[in-house]
């Protein structure tokens, strides 16, 4: 599919930051789909060319994008608190506040 879009030259110049324009849309489109979770992992780097996760890993991380979700965090978080319940009940080993608390 090819997709042409059309803008002033005067906004063109800030929004490309010395990327092929293609390229630049192309990621933009991409990302934006990544982040909506409406492509996967494998969908965005065979949509974007990027040939290992690895680097799929740093090209999201360079477009500050991070799969770890906060109910990412609660589940790995319960996870722990019924492992240190089953290896010792009657103390925990590590004290790990209530997410509710969490300031970020």
């Amino acid at each position: 599919m090819e997709i042409t879009v059309t803008f002033p030259d005067e906004l063109a110049a800030p929004l490309l930051t010395g990327q092929e324009p293609a390229r630049a849309a192309l990621e933009a489109l991409a990302l934006e789909a990544y982040r909506q979770r409406r492509i996967s992992g494998y969908q965005l780097r065979t949509l974007l060319g990027i040939p290992s996760r690895y680097e799929l890993d740093g090209f999201l991380k360079q477009h500050e994008v991070y799969d770890y979700t906060i109910e990412d965090f609660e589940k790995d978080l319960a996870g722990i608190r019924e492992k240190q319940e089953a290896d010792s009940p009657a103390r925990s080993l590590l004290p790990i506040p209530d997410p509710s608390i969490i300031l970020c």
